[in-house]
């Protein structure tokens, strides 16, 4: 289905970007029962209230109990049964992030909320012990980070990440996982030992080999030089790494497509993926609004190349088209795709896992053992 018009920002975004920040706005999410306008009173209290916004806005997190922590899949394009996210927002404030929406079902804003309110769900790992303890559980593939990055900053302090891997190095439980974050290092004393029995794989997403777009693009993840490096670690580790070339966007990073690959095989990656833009409900403006301000003179020629690849849209949400897009610029990018890791000798399926080591816990925690 089309997406809604895209709503402009308000004057108080002609500010400066933040640093360290995706974006300044807080956008309405698309449940709001009340709609926001600023108006000026005469004595300048709107350029007041943009000289106040240009305070770095601070990260708030927010402690969760939650009832469950296994999400199922049931979308035909997506390579896992199951998810784990230990988080909900992501303070690296990727500026395209397809999950920003998923705050509104919080009652926050899809935009500044996403990357400065951070759900920590403190229980994940009495959660995970306990849905693998469940007698009818079946081990299937299992993915970490699929809507929040498992290794954001937060995860320094809080380790529910590494709490949630204790637990599926414990039960032989296989998982691949998806980051930005160098922070997965710390973990390999836990990924290590599991890859090496066919139960771990991991992906870094590398969107650009530019730092000075990196850092526009996603502010707050790590730079790409440190990406490759990790891959380049992990791989020596024994770990099975592959690369996310995801999103691409037409004229910003699309160019670099080859040159990614090469570098992320170049460090040790032996698998990769791609995904085109994505452009899902408040992501469009939020997304838009960035394109104006940073790539003002490319703005309006990717927004074109976008709809091209959306047949006319700004998002098409269909099964089979969402991730690849459709029409002949997604088919050349697919193209170049394919065969440069052809060349490369990347695979471009998914690691198979050994589902048949698992066993369950054999306690959850708050019960005793009967013997």
């Amino acid at each position: 289905m089309p997406t809604a018009p895209a709503p402009a920002p308000p004057a108080t975004l002609m500010l400066a970007p933040t640093k360290g920040r995706g974006t300044v706005w807080a956008i309405e999410h698309r449940f709001s029962s009340q709609q926001h306008e600023a108006l000026d009173d005469g004595w300048g209290s709107l350029q007041q209230a943009a000289l106040e916004e240009q305070a770095p806005p601070s990260t708030r997190v927010l402690d969760e109990q939650v009832r469950s922590i296994l999400t199922g899949n049931d979308s035909p394009d997506i390579g896992f049964d199951l998810s784990i996210n230990p988080y909900r927002g992501c303070e690296h404030g990727c500026s395209y992030c397809y999950a920003r929406p998923t705050h509104s079902y919080l009652n926050l804003s899809p935009g500044l909320d996403f990357e400065t309110r951070i759900v920590a769900k403190v229980n994940a790992a009495e959660r995970l012990r306990e849905a693998l303890a469940a007698p009818g559980y079946t081990p299937a593939y299992l993915n970490i980070g699929s809507a929040t990055d498992a290794y954001q900053p937060v995860e320094r302090r809080l380790r529910i990440t590494r709490s949630i891997l204790e637990v599926l190095h414990e039960t032989q439980h296989p998982f691949s996982l998806v980051t930005k974050s160098s922070l997965v290092e710390r973990d390999l004393d836990l990924i290590a030992p599991m890859a090496a029995q066919g139960l771990a794989a991991v992906y870094l997403s590398v969107t650009t080999l530019d730092p000075a777009l990196a850092r526009a693009l996603e502010p707050r993840a790590a730079a790409p030089h440190r990406r490759l490096r990790t891959i380049e670690k992990l791989a020596r580790a024994g770990v099975p790494v592959g690369v996310s070339v995801s999103p691409v966007i037409p004229f910003l990073n699309a160019p670099e497509l080859e040159q990614i690959l090469d570098a992320a095989r170049d460090a040790g990656a032996s698998r990769a993926f791609s995904i085109v833009l994505r452009l899902p409900w408040e992501v469009n403006p939020l997304f838009q609004q960035w394109l104006d301000r940073h790539v003002p003179d490319k703005a309006a020629r990717i927004m074109a190349r976008v709809r091209d690849m959306r047949g006319g849209r700004d998002y098409d949400a269909r099964f089979g088209t969402r991730m690849t897009g459709q029409g002949v610029w997604a088919d050349l990018l697919r193209q170049r795709f394919v065969k440069a890791c052809d060349r490369l000798g990347l695979g471009r399926q998914r690691l198979a896992l050994d589902l048949g080591q698992f066993r369950p816990p054999t306690a959850v925690v708050g019960q005793g053992q009967l013997f």
